[in-house]
């Protein structure tokens, strides 16, 4: 798609030509806003660099109507408002319809101009469409800028599908939001894992170094791979037995390589779970290390994540008495933000979506077939009794301390929401982030645009945070047929 300004943050190469005095003898784009871009991102405003932005009167009109409650789509719209409420602040009222000066606002990031809908713009229905319903009347006036400024592009700007569906059946142009985007595909998305060159030895062995350090073997390894590594990285090389490590240190030239505890034995079963392919064992290596303060798992239907997170945090938490507890959080999408129409307290509202939870300890706590049934059941009190069940609805401005937070279903949040919940991890607390990006039921957001590719793609190579992909699934032979052939 032409004109990806909207996608890429202003930057100093992209300034150029100062403040244009008027709209009509401007010769960047016009970007005209439609209101789920604003409500999604309301610092919008400052994302197009040294372009015009245009926000219509109806779109001010559904920020109102938007900016009653507590949700994020409420908070979003009050932050907007404010945003453009600053930038006009002390502007004449004649002034307006020149345009505003994005530049102090912004601080900066952007060099052009806002465009409010003043009187002197046509509402005239374009030609086949209704002008009573608000998107139809946003399309009215962007087809009416295109003829006012015929010399100029107008890109009408939105997150609705069907909106750019019909603007460009109108003949409009219009693009979506990219600005938050973390890539366009994400096939090129952080995997956390790679596979080793049959010559790696050959190429990287050249004065080597190895020794010992916590039962397990480090290498000094010198050349080109070594700096398009990161940091927590696993690699894999095939070879009898396979080759599997973790870079633990990396610059240009050289990287520390250690190999790896292999949960796929059954001495070293994490609460009766053994990892059942390379990528379960490399989730392992991570959830069970207490230098890793972050995880993210990403993977299919039935790959494991859940299973693999839980049996980490219940050793970790009552055999190592490393963390106080575990907490399990997930966004409720089928009602929404507010979760008080269920009966009972914040757990017991939260019980219909933590059924995954359920189905998980009945697998850890089966295993146990030794203890019989007055033991199962007392596991099962026992392990119930350091697991709290906690809504997103109240997780701002709480600290937690020396806890195991997992955020299942994350790929439902969006990058402000993930940030929002990473930062209540206090001294001694391990998050976990789990999500299928390809399961997204979130209004507006995409694989791109998701809060856990953000996150994924953002704490790559840092020396506490970890990511792996789990693709394979290991439900059951009928589960993984149907994934692939349904």
């Amino acid at each position: 798609m032409n004109g990806t300004d909207a996608a890429a943050p202003s930057g100093p190469a992209r300034r150029k030509g100062g403040e244009r005095g008027s709209a009509r003898g401007a010769t960047g784009k016009l970007f005209v806003l439609d209101t789920n871009v604003l409500l999604h991102d309301p610092a919008s405003l400052f994302r197009f660099a040294e372009h015009d932005v245009f926000v219509p009167m109806m779109v001010l009109e559904e920020l109102d109507n938007n900016k009653k409650g507590m949700s994020e789509l409420a908070r979003n719209a009050r932050q907007a408002s404010r945003l453009i409420d600053a930038v006009i602040s002390g502007t004449p009222t004649a002034a307006i319809g020149r345009g505003i000066g994005l530049a102090q606002a912004s601080g900066g990031g952007a060099s052009g101009r806002l465009f409010l809908q003043t009187g002197d713009n046509a509402d005239a229905a374009a030609p086949g469409i209704a002008p009573q319903r608000p998107d139809n009347r946003i399309l009215t006036l962007v087809s009416h800028l295109r003829s006012r400024h015929a010399g100029r592009e107008v890109i009408l700007v939105s997150k609705d599908i069907n909106m750019r569906i019909k603007a460009r059946a109108l003949g409009l142009e219009t693009q979506d939001y990219y600005n938050d985007k973390v890539l366009e595909d994400t096939d090129l998305l952080y995997s956390g894992t790679c596979a080793l060159p049959p010559d790696f030895w050959e190429t990287h062995g050249k004065g080597m170094e190895s020794w010992k350090r916590d039962g397990r073997t480090r290498y000094r390894l010198h050349g080109p791979l070594c700096g398009r590594l990161l940091v927590n990285q696993f690699v894999h090389l095939e070879t009898d037995p396979p080759f599997e490590a973790v870079v633990r240190i990396r610059d240009r030239e050289s990287c520390v390589i250690e190999t790896l505890t292999d949960y796929r034995s059954a001495r070293h079963a994490v609460w009766g779970i053994c990892a059942r392919n390379r990528e379960q064992n490399f989730a392992l290596n991570l959830l069970m290390d207490p230098e890793i303060d972050f995880v993210t798992l990403l993977g299919q239907a039935g790959s494991g994540k859940t299973l693999l997170t839980l049996a980490a945090g219940l050793a970790q938490t009552l055999d190592d008495k490393r963390y106080a507890e575990i907490i399990i959080t997930r966004v409720t999408v089928p009602v929404g933000e507010d979760i008080g129409f269920l009966p009972g307290t914040e757990e017991e509202k939260m019980t219909p979506w933590m059924g995954a939870l359920e189905d998980n300890l009945e697998v850890l706590n089966r295993g146990d077939e030794e203890s019989g049934e007055w033991g199962r059941a007392a596991t099962r009190d026992l392990v119930r009794s350091r697991i709290r069940v906690k809504s997103l609805n109240f997780m701002r401005g709480r600290t937690f301390l020396g806890k195991y937070l997992v955020i299942d279903e994350a790929q439902n949040l969006t990058p402000k929401q993930m940030k929002t919940l990473i930062t209540r991890a206090g001294p001694g607390t391990k998050v976990v982030c789990l999500g299928n990006i390809a399961q997204i039921d979130t209004p507006y957001l995409t694989e791109g645009s998701s809060g856990m590719s953000y996150v994924v793609d953002r704490m790559k190579g840092w020396a506490h945070s970890g990511h792996v992909t789990l693709t394979r699934g290991e439900r059951s032979r009928l589960a993984d047929y149907a994934a692939q052939a349904l």
